[in-house]
């Protein structure tokens, strides 16, 4: 990955729009989005507890 190229996860308490208007205001274009579930154990069993959302970040021409 090059180091114009950064990922940002959405925060727990951030709305997708949030996170793609923090990566504008730092410099970057979203060009890809990830997704990956968080499980925690309960009873020894995996429970799903929210999603993970991350975007790719390309940094803007100047």
């Amino acid at each position: 990955m090059s180091k114009n190229t950064l990922w940002f996860e959405v925060g727990e308490h951030e709305s997708i729009s949030e996170c793609l208007e923090r990566m504008k205001a730092e410099g970057y274009a979203a060009v890809g989005r990830r997704e990956e579930p968080l499980f925690e154990e309960i009873d020894g069993q995996p429970v799903p507890i929210r999603q993970i959302v991350k975007f790719k970040g390309d940094k803007l021409e100047q």
